[in-house]
């Protein structure tokens, strides 16, 4: 593809003289995107994101799915920018039990609360939309506390950064300006909020996260807050009711891929092949959640058909049991906190679900014990 997505401007930093790459407003053009190559595809795509909207109806509490889904995307695309936790120790950490790797778990948990605040703002008539202005916030948040906080959070950067390489002469991309950053960004939220779109909207969210990698607007944080605004963008364009989807997963087992189609953007010209690669990833990633919910509903339901079919099991085990999928590791103290009763009670009931097989002690000790929903989360960290 014979086409210039941006030019080249001279930028001073470290001390050393670099071009920096300024991007072209959205969409492309010159020749503008090829939209019948990726007919199908976005249609796949599309119809994989309606059946997994679909099948979210095959459990009694979406609250459940949710709390999974999430996690995953929170957990996949932090360990892309290199984090080291684990779902279980997430899992762990918000079970009030020892963690050891506790600063990789904050920074999955300030992926969390940043999302939560971009979609608390976008369901409150009230709140912002998805603007330059609520990504800094939900930045602000990313990086408190931990790796990269003395970066500017909640801030666009103040200055020139670069990726890859030792030093920015040997960089393997420069990104604008810092004094460019608010408007570019700008043109992006316009193209976000266009009245009147000639392109579907998984082509859009596609163009959009890609324009934002490039711009890189802040000083740490860009990768994990432009997965962010495609999750946002998904749920507020109604392509899905809920966060259901952890695209992440896929663009983790493909990383160079991903940023090679982003890199093609600049050096060749090529919209079509990330638009594809996107689209592709999409439906691969709905797919999958789909199969997981199907997997997760069937295991619940067996697990709680099992619990009414014992004699023994009184009503303390059974509402234990219709939290478990919000909280899989527990210790009878926080089961006793969530049943709102005593320890003798609390204890009967984690008994009863232990005896019965669907919980496990997993500490093999006398005292302080924990317990897991282990064949719920086996299907969650598959």
């Amino acid at each position: 593809m014979n086409r210039a997505t941006g030019n080249y401007v001279t930028s001073t930093t470290s001390g050393e003289a670099v071009q920096a790459f300024l991007p072209n407003p959205l969409p492309p053009s010159n020749p503008s995107l090829a939209v019948e190559s990726f007919v199908d595809a976005n249609r796949t795509a599309e119809l994989a994101l309606a059946r997994l909207s679909g099948v979210s109806g095959w459990v009694p509490s979406v609250d459940w799915l949710l709390y999974g889904a999430v996690r995953k995307e929170a957990l996949l695309t932090s360990q892309i920018e290199g984090t080291q936790a684990t779902l279980v120790d997430l899992f762990d950490e918000e079970a009030g039990l020892t963690v050891s790797n506790t600063a990789d778990v904050q920074e999955v948990t300030n992926y969390l609360r940043a999302f939560r605040l971009v979609q608390d703002n976008l369901r409150d008539p009230k709140g912002l939309p998805i603007s330059v202005r609520l990504l800094c916030e939900a930045h602000r948040l990313l990086l408190d506390g931990v790796r990269g906080t003395a970066k500017q959070p909640g801030e666009l950067r103040r200055s020139q950064n670069w990726i890859g390489g030792t030093r920015p002469g040997n960089a393997v991309f420069v990104p604008p300006p810092a004094d460019r950053v608010a408007g570019l960004l700008g043109d992006m939220e316009h193209f976000i909020h266009e009245t009147s779109p000639a392109l579907p909207p998984l082509v859009r969210i596609a163009l959009i996260h890609a324009q934002f990698e490039t711009i890189h607007p802040f000083l740490d944080g860009n990768g994990r807050i432009g997965r962010l605004l495609i999750a946002a963008l998904l749920e507020d364009w109604h392509l899905l009711p809920e966060p259901l989807l952890y695209l992440s997963a896929y663009l983790k087992q493909h990383q160079t891929e991903y940023y090679r189609r982003l890199s093609g953007i600049r050096t060749d010209g090529d919209w079509e092949g990330w638009v594809a690669f996107f689209l592709e990833g999409v439906a691969h990633a709905a797919s999958e959640a789909e199969r997981g919910i199907v997997a997760i509903a069937s295991q619940v339901a067996a697990d709680r058909r099992h619990l009414l079919e014992s004699p023994k099991s009184g009503p303390s085990a059974y509402r234990l049991f219709e939290r478990l999928p919000m909280m899989p590791r527990f210790n009878i103290e926080r089961a006793r906190q969530i049943l709102d009763t005593s320890f003798p009670t609390a204890s009967a009931a984690v008994n009863q679900l232990v005896d019965l097989g669907i919980v496990k002690e997993i500490t093999g000790q006398k005292k302080n014990r924990t317990y897991s929903y282990e064949s719920y989360v086996d299907l969650l960290t598959r």
